[in-house]
């Protein structure tokens, strides 16, 4: 079983508090902005958008702050200039970390990062010295109930995808980064819902790490880099066995 892999961060998205809710809002409000001012502010012509305000209706995002969203995104209302950074590093254990950061302030978000991987016996690599172990593409979670194999094999990859790999918790399609809004489009329009659906850095090659001392530390790490406001996604290339990830819980 993967520490910290697809299933379990949704798992933990899903069984976020009352009282994280706030840095969940302030995460989609960001990808909202960006998406609507990358493909603009009709979700009818923009799948990400699509994608985003279906997140938010999950999670129970008001209304008026989608609509401020979408309208700082395009022009309509003003707002600070998020700009979207990759930072990559190494955890305890040698594993790989890729963190995504949206901020209006670089300086601020790197020293953050940074501080946060020394803190934790880490620290930040150079860029590309992690993502080569990475396959940067289109993911979507689709729940087993959800629909069959079969036809999740003919909508996928009719759409353009890659491949739909299945697990015992569900279905991950894959694809190329710039076929990510078709198969949105695609899964959308079948009625398929996903359980989640990002563009992300997925491990092709994982760190075993079987000593509970140091997936305590990785998933503090984890903890402080997701609770930072700038960060919008962490990604990350550990392996932990039944009895290392039951320790941690």
């Amino acid at each position: 079983m993967a520490g910290h892999n697809k299933w379990s961060k949704v798992k933990r998205l899903k069984a976020v508090t009352d009282a994280r809710k706030g840095k969940v809002f302030s995460r989609l409000s960001r990808d909202i902005t960006l998406a609507a001012k990358a493909g603009g502010g009709d979700p009818n012509g923009n799948a990400r958008l699509r994608t985003l305000l279906l997140k938010a209706r999950d999670a129970n995002m008001p209304a008026d702050n989608v609509d401020r969203a979408i309208k700082k995104g395009t022009g309509e209302l003003p707002g600070v200039v998020f700009e979207e950074i990759t930072y990559e590093g190494y955890g305890p254990g040698g594993v790989a970390f890729v963190v995504k950061v949206t901020t209006d302030n670089k300086t601020r978000a790197a020293q953050e990062v940074r501080s946060a991987f020394a803190r934790h016996g880490g620290n930040l690599a150079s860029t590309g010295a992690v993502a080569f172990q990475f396959l940067h593409a289109g993911q979507f979670l689709v729940a087993k109930e959800t629909a069959t194999e079969d036809k999740l094999m003919e909508i996928a990859l009719e759409a353009g995808a890659d491949d739909v790999i299945a697990s015992e918790q569900g279905f991950e399609i894959r694809c190329a980064i710039n076929l990510f809004d078709k198969v949105a489009h695609a899964l959308e329009h079948a009625g398929i819902k996903t359980e989640n659906a990002e563009i992300a850095y997925i491990p092709t090659t994982t760190v075993p790490v079987n000593d509970v001392a140091t997936a305590q530390t990785l998933t503090k790490l984890h903890d402080v880099l997701e609770e930072m406001d700038d960060v919008q996604h962490v990604f990350s290339n550990e392996e932990l066995d039944e009895a290392t990830s039951a320790a941690v819980q």
